[in-house]
């Protein structure tokens, strides 16, 4: 020992832990960056709630009343019609056909002509919030399920991915949330890698390893995304903050079966790889 008590090695060099260190080990790296987020973010989020209030109320007013499916499928979509097109077809070609699927328009004011199919509604925001989870709170707000699912405008289902949550959700003491495995896509059609992690909640705080598109979940209060507007390059992502706090008290699963085809889009409205 040192005169001021700093434990050494036997070459006589400090060993010091830094405080940021620390702290990741014991908290993981998304709480420590959301907390900073939650003091230099947190006047817009009263704006984005605010307009997310706005747009629920007028949107709902234009809509027929609204069936209660089992499943309520969000789409949110920002200037990719066609893109958007095979997403769509990908939701409505599940096996499973208990689901209302709606896609929000983050006020681009582009939707292209989509199926004519009555599980299927769509809407544009009067603005753009430019925050990915902003526009998939709205399509949650505007509707009533048991469940709720995922998936972005640029990737696509399997036919069996609903068939394979539900299955396992819907099992007796069933968990509250699953997630299946991803195959990620580089834009030429090749494959990146398949993401396929167990649930550890802690692992996920620094990983992250979660991805929304493969994510089901039971409707709750808490079923919502931050209200913090995150440019890109703001970490952790709202998805990755999602899961983390839905989390928190409840049953996770991971279904190692690959149903989600994950496009790694470097042109991504708003993320940035």
């Amino acid at each position: 020992m040192t005169a001021h008590g700093i434990r050494t090695t036997s070459r006589l060099r400090p060993v010091v832990r830094a405080p940021w260190t620390v702290l990741k080990r014991a908290f993981g790296w998304i709480v420590l960056f959301e907390l900073r987020n939650k003091v230099l973010l947190a006047p817009s989020g009263v704006r984005l709630r605010r307009l997310a209030n706005a747009e629920i109320a007028r949107l709902a007013a234009t809509l027929p009343d609204l069936p209660e499916p089992l499943v309520v499928t969000a789409i949110p979509t920002y200037r990719r019609p066609e893109q958007l097109l095979v997403a769509v077809r990908s939701a409505l070609a599940q096996t499973f056909q208990d689901q209302l699927i709606v896609v929000v328009d983050d006020g681009a004011g582009i939707l292209p002509e989509l199926p004519a199919d009555p599980r299927l509604i769509a809407v544009s925001m009067g603005r753009n919030s430019g925050d990915c989870g902003v526009v998939r709170n709205v399509a949650m707000r505007l509707t009533r399920s048991k469940y709720v699912a995922f998936l972005d405008d640029d990737n696509v289902w399997a036919p069996d991915h609903l068939a394979t949550a539900l299955e396992v959700l819907e099992a007796p003491g069933g968990p509250d949330a699953v997630y299946t495995a991803v195959r990620r896509v580089l834009p030429d059609g090749t494959e990146h890698d398949v993401l396929s992690v167990p649930w550890d909640r802690r692992r996920n705080a620094d990983e992250a390893f979660v991805d929304i598109n493969a994510f089901v979940a039971r409707r709750t209060p808490s079923l919502r995304f931050s209200w913090l507007y995150r440019a890109k390059g703001v970490m952790p992502r709202e998805d990755w903050e999602f899961v983390r706090r839905y989390s928190r008290g409840r049953r996770i699963q991971h279904i190692p079966h690959v149903t989600v085809q994950y496009l790694v889009n470097p042109t991504s409205f708003y993320t940035q790889w």
